[in-house]
């Protein structure tokens, strides 16, 4: 059974910021150090998870949400090299209804007339590793991995030794052109190489021994030397293109089969679906013969056929509204329960997580289960000891779903009422489930992760402080909250000559440190942690205000009363009472005051400013009403936000344009009482035309 919605505006805050820390860290075991802990589909669970509640609590979304991030950060011996375009990822569904609703929303983006069918393409979703491969003039000039989606790794030496890969183009291929595809390794080369590794092992019990084919492809195409590349059975299938100066087709399956044509594999199983049961009907075939193919896959992919309707459908996040994966049905397993751990967060929740006797589901061996909080801890009956029932799959994972021995006598495992960082009362606020800490800055595990927060990529992005490095400033007593790290260089000398530092890193961090001396106000005010205040939040509050003072002073008045203020904020798309509530609260509290106040002497963001094409409407709120009939609700906030523009949901004295489609009533009636100026739909398509 799927874990409910959070109730309230600061659970689902909470659990989104323990979402994006673990996510982030399958990430990087999975993308960086191909030693994943969980399996494809508990990674997926976690993804739906906050999928979920981020459409639920849109106001929300972090910076580092995993929904607009992508793998994770390369590291290593490797060079890094960004992408000319992107690599996205999928949206996964995992069954018929949701791959529906994918269409269904294409559908209505798009604006199709009720008969007009949406024809899809339809291919495995192989199990490796994403790579892109650069051809200019013909020629192989460069190999990337997938990395983060913006940086990959130079794999260009490595990829030459892939058999059947083209390294040349045919005559007529265009000057540029990125073939983009999956790296991965058969099964039964990936028991063949497993074989050959323990038999060349001096010591057999200390052979390399990969987990599954994924890790082994990862693992082969990321080594320094290619020879040893060459020496791995790697093996290549193409499912897609980055930059390229010209298609070769107006589809997405003519451009496939052109990259086919010029010698490149293609999964036997891809094919054109000219309808969504079509589509569907070629999932449970693939389905069918999942065991007997000779790679491993975990799903099926989907994606709108047209080109030009891949255009107009664009991206949100980290991923296309025009493709999807539809994965394979989760598995389960039983284990037993060993312990209970606390984990306490940045915002001082305390979060129980399952200790579990290791238990291998699909290749992973899974050690750790989040127990969310007393409240399904209280359902589940769970206790030190029990035998319990893994799900690969659901909204949270690895997640318990059933425990087989809460009958047995034995005592209740009992939640507890203080810190164990620092022994502050721990306390669940009237209304809410989650218990949090009460030290705030003095507890040590809300201190560092406020910290990691604030120098985060979301937020500041300051090059060099990692956790080990604030956690060794802390231990000092160098920091104690973010304007300390701005006053880092006067223990310059201090930190010369300590344990992993010199002369030429020690400078390396103060130049980053000064390097935010002018930080985007946006990311700033995100990086406080204050709650409700996300990332996308803290963009539009600071599309509205501009400047932090501003806000700052927006935020005192609301609470205060002050009608025009929360008028102002009320303008705003998406940022409801919580939101301007936790601003008056956090303005108003004088140790926050103190740190705000101290930060801003040391940075000066300048006012903040949104990249956007001139036009007759920048900097003028607008509002849609009626029915359009050429585009959607969604794709005509999309134009309007790019010219520079503000979207409202209801029309006042502060409206400056109304779009109006047949079947507009109220806000067109009082659009006319306030003498605002009203525009039909290809009045609209021609304010966009101009911008162009």
């Amino acid at each position: 059974m799927a874990a409910p919605l959070p109730a309230d505006d600061s659970t689902a805050a909470a659990e989104l910021e323990r979402l994006a820390a673990e996510i982030a860290h399958h990430n990087r075991l999975y993308h960086t150090d191909d030693a994943p802990e969980i399996s494809d589909a508990e990674y997926d669970a976690l993804m739906r998870r906050n999928t979920a509640i981020e459409a639920a609590f849109p106001h929300l979304v972090r910076a580092d949400s995993p929904s607009v991030k992508v793998g994770a950060a390369p590291a290593g011996h490797l060079a890094k090299v960004a992408h000319e375009r992107p690599m996205f990822s999928l949206d996964n569904a995992f069954d018929d209804d949701e791959v529906r609703d994918f269409v269904g929303r294409v559908r209505r983006f798009l604006n199709l007339p009720e008969g007009e069918a949406v024809a899809l393409t339809a291919e495995p979703k192989i199990d490796g590793l994403s790579c892109s491969l650069r051809y200019e003039k013909g020629k192989l000039v460069q190999a990337l991995t997938r990395g983060d989606g913006q940086i990959g790794e130079d794999v260009t030496a490595n990829v030459r030794t892939i058999a059947h890969l083209p390294v040349t183009l045919p005559a007529g291929a265009p000057d540029i052109f990125e073939v983009r595809g999956e790296v991965y390794m058969e099964k039964a080369a990936f028991a063949a190489l497993n074989a050959r590794l323990l038999a060349e092992a001096d010591d057999p019990d200390k052979a390399r021994q990969f987990a599954n084919p994924r890790n082994a492809a990862a693992g082969s195409l990321r080594q320094k030397d290619a020879a040893v590349t060459a020496s791995r059975p790697l093996a290549f299938f193409a499912w897609g293109w980055g930059e390229a100066s010209e298609l070769p087709g107006g589809t997405q399956s003519a451009v496939i089969a052109a990259i086919r044509d010029w010698g490149f594999p293609v999964t036997p199983q891809f094919q054109p679906a000219g309808t969504l049961e079509q589509g569907l009907a070629t999932y449970k075939a693939i389905e069918a013969e999942r065991a007997d193919l000779p790679f491993d896959i975990d799903g099926v992919v989907y994606k709108v056929d047209r080109l030009d309707w891949q255009a107009r459908l664009g991206f949100v996040g980290r991923a296309p509204r025009w493709g999807l994966a539809h994965k394979f049905p989760a598995e389960r397993a039983q284990t037993t329960l060993l312990n209970i751990d606390i984990q306490v967060g940045r915002t001082g929740k305390l979060t129980p997580v399952a200790k579990l006797e290791p238990v291998t589901v699909g290749g992973v061996v899974v050690r750790n289960a989040t127990l969310h909080n007393a409240d399904e801890i209280a359902r589940l009956g769970v206790r030190p000891g029990d035998r319990v029932v893994l799900q690969r799959a659901g909204d949270v994972i690895p997640q318990i779903v059933e425990n087989l021995t809460r009958d047995e006598p034995r005592d209740a495992w009992t939640f507890p009422d203080h810190c164990p960082q620092c022994g502050s009362e721990a306390v669940a606020e009237e209304g809410e489930v989650d218990v949090r800490c009460t030290g705030g800055l003095i507890c040590p595990a809300q201190r560092l992760e406020r910290l990691k927060h604030f120098v985060s990529r979301g937020a500041l992005d300051i090059d060099g402080l990692g956790e080990k490095t604030l956690v060794e400033f802390l231990d000092l007593g160098w920091i104690r909250e973010p304007a300390d790290i701005f006053r880092l260089a006067a223990h310059r000398d201090d930190l010369i000559g300590r344990e992993g530092w010199q002369a030429k890193s020690v400078d390396a961090l103060i130049a980053a440190i000064e390097a935010k001396r002018t930080p985007d106000a946006a990311r700033l005010l995100f990086g406080l942690g204050i709650r409700h205040v996300g990332a996308i939040t803290a963009r539009d509050l600071m599309k509205m205000f501009v400047d932090l003072p501003a806000l700052r002073t927006a935020g005192e008045a609301a609470r205060a009363g002050d009608g025009d203020a929360i008028d102002r904020f009320a303008l705003i798309d998406g940022v409801g009472p919580a939101v301007v509530e936790a601003l008056g609260d956090f303005f108003h509290e004088p140790h926050n005051q103190q740190v705000w106040d101290d930060l801003l002497a040391q940075v000066s963001p300048p006012p903040f400013v949104v990249e956007t094409r001139e036009s007759r409407v920048s900097g003028k709120t607008i509002v849609f009403t009626g029915s359009l009939e050429t585009l959607s609700r969604d794709e005509a906030k999309a134009q309007a936000e790019a010219l520079g523009a503000r979207v409202a949901g209801s029309v006042s004295a502060k409206t400056d344009l109304v779009v109006a489609g047949p079947g507009a009533g109220s806000k067109l009636k009082k659009a006319a009482e306030l003498g605002i100026e009203v525009i039909d739909e290809p009045g609209w398509a021609g304010i966009v035309a101009a911008a162009s």
